[in-house]
């Protein structure tokens, strides 16, 4: 019996992995999240298979499904949003499980941050621009943010920003990040990113309306001059003149054949 803990893609039913399909098809129980887990999914399980909403449950109460499903000898499928290593709650559960002896494993999936970038159709890293991406959130009530990770100081470093499960405080995001990347930075904010009713707003810091997101959950905020997708240089890693294993250019190239 193991447990397998599964990502399950940002929205759309078909953004999940090979693997995590064929695990599903495998439980005979599966527990989801269904605030954020698409029904489709579901249609994977295989005849029978005991199926859980753990949305309206507790950990103790997720963890008594597993502890029952182990001790009748059936594999678990447990689906997470996104990918299980982002603000999954998977750490709690794991430690949980490896209090209990119960055996697990972790697969993938696509998380939500890369979905938004897909739609938008956009390189959240340009040569010259920018080479980092941070995932961060502000604090809300069920996890506060430590001292040192703020919005203004990773907006120091000039990186793209990912941030999540903020979209109802834009007021406190546009102040905290203006004086660090100035009113005319990009910024696009993708609600419900894959999901059929996905919506896309594109605009400025100074020009973003704070009270757009008053009432939404799962709208991402992308922040930062890679936004622009213009003015940056191309990388050297497809010149023409560049050296490389793959390519070996010149008389005394520097992986020669």
């Amino acid at each position: 019996m193991t447990v397998h803990f599964i990502g399950a893609g940002p929205g759309a039913a078909d953004l999940i992995t090979l693997r995590g399909r064929d695990l599903i098809a495998g439980a005979q129980v599966c527990l989801y999240a269904g605030s954020l887990v698409p029904q489709a999914l579901l249609q994977h399980c295989p005849p029978g298979a005991r199926i859980v909403n753990t949305a309206p449950l507790s950990l103790d109460e997720i963890i008594a499904e597993i502890a029952a499903a182990h001790e009748a000898g059936h594999d678990v499928a447990r689906l997470h949003s996104g990918d299980l290593s982002v603000w999954s709650a998977m750490g709690e559960q794991l430690r949980r499980l490896r209090a209990l002896g119960i055996p697990y494993d972790v697969t993938p999936g696509v998380p939500a941050f890369a979905a938004a970038a897909a739609a938008l159709g956009a390189e959240l890293t340009l040569p010259g621009v920018a080479q980092s991406l941070v995932l961060t959130r502000t604090s809300g009530r069920a996890s506060a943010m430590p001292e040192g990770e703020t919005l203004a100081a990773f907006a120091a470093t000039g990186a793209t920003l990912a941030i999540h499960l903020s979209v109802h405080v834009l007021d406190r995001v546009i102040a905290e990040l203006t004086p660090h990347y100035g009113g005319d930075c990009p910024v696009a904010v993708v609600f419900r990113a894959s999901w059929p009713d996905q919506r896309i707003l594109r605009a400025t810091l100074a020009t973003l309306d704070p009270s757009l997101g008053m009432g939404e959950r799962t709208g991402l905020i992308l922040v930062g001059p890679a936004l622009a997708q213009e003015g940056f240089a191309e990388s050297r890693l497809y010149a023409g003149d560049y050296d490389r294993r793959f390519r070996p250019v010149g008389a005394r190239p520097r992986f020669p054949e």
